[in-house]
């Protein structure tokens, strides 16, 4: 069923677990990541990018996909349709579309105005029933061909945004980025842990393809509740995908094409859930 993130992400916190969450580009990656989840009997957020928004045709488009997934799919787990790094006028479209959950990224502005434009989102999506996620500080990478260094938030104004805007969770740059790592990931734990115990809402990991196991591990016990992964997702099917081809030049079918990376797609979705002790 579609719900938005409050529950499922407070009983992570709780729990001492991170929820995953997947990154869509198509209905099949829809369709492995719902079916694999289902399987595992756990919770899914799935993430919507602006970039990845155009390319599935929008908003509407998107939401009609994972909802007659759910239903044809009998999909019984909790499932989380949100907007990954969006920008106002995408939170706005997603929410109208009906997606029960969105991340109002304003971090490259100075901390009012990134407050201002959270509140906003956040007045919005409460009325509609929708959970709203707000980020602090830059985290490091490329991301839909934008780039950026990492910044490390800081308490007080994590505390600030939280106080301000009454967001549902928290994503502090604390050295993660997006895509795989040049060199080893610089996590700040101890500030994550500081952050997670005075602030009441879930913590959030951007970046969670590339860090090490045992670094996700010391991640979770520090307080994360949800963890973003969608590199690693993609370097898996398209290895899976290459090698098919590779081995039969006169492969055409799209279906039997994108199909050939559904084994290894699912088997690093298995990986992620069971590194981050994910439960219903």
């Amino acid at each position: 069923m579609l719900v938005n993130s409050k529950e499922m992400l407070e009983k992570a916190k709780k729990g001492h677990y991170a929820v995953p969450h997947f990154n869509i580009n198509d209905l099949e990656w829809t369709k492995y990541i719902l079916e694999k989840c289902n399987e595992l009997n756990v919770p899914v957020i799935l993430g919507v990018s602006d970039g990845a928004g155009k390319y599935m045709g929008g908003y509407n488009a998107i939401y009609g996909m994972v909802t007659g997934l759910i239903k044809d799919l009998n999909i019984t787990i909790p499932v989380c349709l949100h907007v990954d790094h969006g920008c106002t006028e995408t939170c706005k479209k997603a929410l109208e579309a009906g997606f029960t959950s969105v991340m109002i990224d304003a971090s490259k502005y100075e901390l009012d105005e990134n407050i201002r434009i959270t509140k906003e989102i956040v007045d919005l999506a409460h009325a509609k029933g929708a959970t709203v996620e707000a980020e602090v500080g830059h985290i490091g990478g490329t991301e839909d061909n934008i780039t950026s260094d990492v910044f490390y938030a800081t308490l007080e104004e994590c505390e600030r945004l939280y106080n301000e805007t009454g967001i549902d969770s928290i994503a502090p740059a604390l050295g993660s980025v997006h895509g795989f790592y040049k060199g080893e990931p610089n996590l700040n734990f101890e500030r994550m842990a500081l952050i997670n115990e005075k602030l009441p809402i879930p913590l959030v990991l951007h970046g969670g393809s590339g860090i090490p196991n045992e670094k996700i591990e010391k991640a979770i016990e520090c307080g994360i509740s949800k963890i973003n992964v969608n590199t690693e997702l993609q370097a898996s099917w398209s290895k899976a995908v290459r090698e098919f081809l590779n081995t039969d030049d006169k492969a055409y079918d799209p279906r039997k094409v994108i199909g050939s990376g559904e084994k290894a797609m699912k088997q690093t979705i298995e990986d992620k859930v069971k590194l981050f002790k994910t439960v219903l």
